[in-house]
């Protein structure tokens, strides 16, 4: 049975993206072929082209380039990014990601709308990142986003699903691809992810930091290919007060 995401009219096997923004760019093709991923973030300050290295050279052919707006403090710079990166050759897919704060680097939601609407009437695929908010969820969905990419914790934090309830709610409420960004930390908390119903999960820094990143790389790509089965197969119903014999008792041993 075909299980395709489709985001924007473009159909993708593997359900996990990749954020390639802290790896080196000598590791970035051996992770991504490991990973099995066939979208990839980039940040448009590695994409220098005419520089002495440049973060497109390193991308395997067939790869999906995802151009994040990182460093966007207003949708206005959100969509100036978006367009540069077009520009350069990096496609019409776009991650808007819009923080105006160093400290927390929360996304800012409202700004992340307007970029959103622009972008999309300029015939991007937007893929938008924000906190998990029903509201602006279906603000971005009628802005004309592509895909809705909340944020599992803090960027960079990797400390998993805080936010789960919220993020279920989306996947119950929006009809667009969920795709968790950002806080996942390890395979069971993207396996986790897929289980609520996601869509895709994307990950960057628990690989990064992992010992052996390759192998990391492969861990979240099972796990994330399991979580995704595991939703589909439907989970089993949870027990809360009291426990049941997973073989038959009655009659056992009497004559």
């Amino acid at each position: 049975m075909s299980d395709l995401l489709v985001i924007g009219g473009h159909e993708f096997q593997s359900r996990f993206i990749l954020g390639s923004g802290k790896f080196s760019l000598e590791i970035t093709n051996a992770v991504i072929k490991n990973a099995g991923v066939e979208m990839a973030t980039l940040a448009l300050r590695r994409a220098n082209v005419g520089g002495e290295e440049n973060i497109l050279d390193y991308m395997p052919e067939g790869i999906t380039l995802l151009p994040n707006t990182s460093g966007a403090r207003n949708a206005a710079e959100a969509v100036r990014i978006a367009r540069l990166a077009r520009e350069i050759g990096c496609g019409d897919f776009v991650k808007v990601e819009v923080i105006h704060e160093s400290k927390y680097l929360m996304p800012d939601n409202y700004e992340t709308i307007k970029a959103t609407e622009q972008l999309a009437k300029e015939g991007f695929i937007v893929m938008p990142y924000m906190y998990p908010d029903l509201n602006v969820a279906r603000s971005l969905a009628d802005a004309g986003a592509a895909a809705i990419m909340p944020l599992g914790a803090p960027i960079g934090s990797n400390k998993g699903l805080l936010t789960k309830d919220f993020i279920k709610m989306l996947v119950d409420e929006i009809n667009l691809p969920i795709i968790v960004d950002a806080g996942i930390g390890r395979p069971s908390q993207a396996c986790e992810a897929m289980e609520i119903g996601v869509a895709a999960v994307m990950a960057n820094t628990a690989i990064a930091t992992a010992k052996d990143v390759a192998l990391m790389a492969k861990a979240f790509k099972l796990a994330i290919e399991s979580g995704r089965a595991a939703y589909l197969a439907g989970l089993g119903r949870v027990l809360e007060y009291h426990a049941e014999a997973s073989s038959p008792l009655t009659g056992f041993l009497q004559d």
